[in-house]
């Protein structure tokens, strides 16, 4: 699934970066998001876009349409 798809107060594990372009990927590996890293969706803008995650206890602000690269698998409860 697509960490777009998660919704808040949900975790997942991040599976791969590979339909993200290469500037914004670099920089988001650079702020601890890489495969196999805990995230967590924290919340969404009223509008829907951006939102907010957690990875490694630090909050991220994404938009919807990078969520939308970024492939996870869920936690299961």
């Amino acid at each position: 699934m697509k960490l777009s798809e998660l919704k808040p107060g949900l975790s997942g594990q991040v599976v791969s970066l590979s339909s993200v372009p290469s500037i914004p990927r670099k920089k988001l590996m650079a702020m601890g998001l890489l495969p196999d890293t805990d995230v967590q969706v924290i919340r969404l803008a009223p509008m829907g876009d951006p939102i907010q995650i957690r990875v490694l206890g630090c909050d991220i602000a994404l938009r919807k349409s990078l969520a939308n690269q970024i492939e996870v698998t869920m936690h299961a409860k």
